[in-house]
């Protein structure tokens, strides 16, 4: 079955880094788009980021652009968000998710699979 598994969260600083990674199984990686939502306590889905299948494209909300890459190793079946000038505003919840079509976005009802997320809180 599809398993989509987070880790690299944790507490940072302002203006820290972090590394997200996804572990994906189940499916053939290399043949799907891959995106990054978040979500905060009491807010709404927010879409970060997108990548295409072959990793030749990436995609950013105009919130982290700049600040946030985009990656993945089709050989290892694995998804990356390097996350720089962490900012208060990122604290959330971080999901690797597959998108049903590209481009996804900031509903769960654009993605057939996502990962039980990685906690992201940056103090001020």
């Amino acid at each position: 079955q599809v398993q989509l598994v987070e880790s690299g969260g944790g507490l940072v600083q302002l203006g820290g880094s972090l590394r997200l990674s996804c572990a994906a199984s189940g499916f053939t990686f290399r043949a799907y788009y891959m995106t990054w939502v978040r979500q905060a306590p009491g807010k709404a889905l927010e879409w970060v980021s997108e990548i295409t299948n072959g990793g030749q494209s990436t995609y950013y909300a105009d919130s982290v652009k700049g600040r946030f890459t985009i990656s993945r190793d089709n050989a290892k079946n694995t998804l990356y968000l390097q996350m720089n000038s962490l900012k208060p505003e990122d604290t959330a919840l971080y999901y690797c998710a597959r998108p049903k079509k590209v481009p996804g976005g900031s509903s769960w009802s654009l993605y057939d699979y996502w990962g039980q997320g990685t906690q992201v809180t940056v103090s001020s």
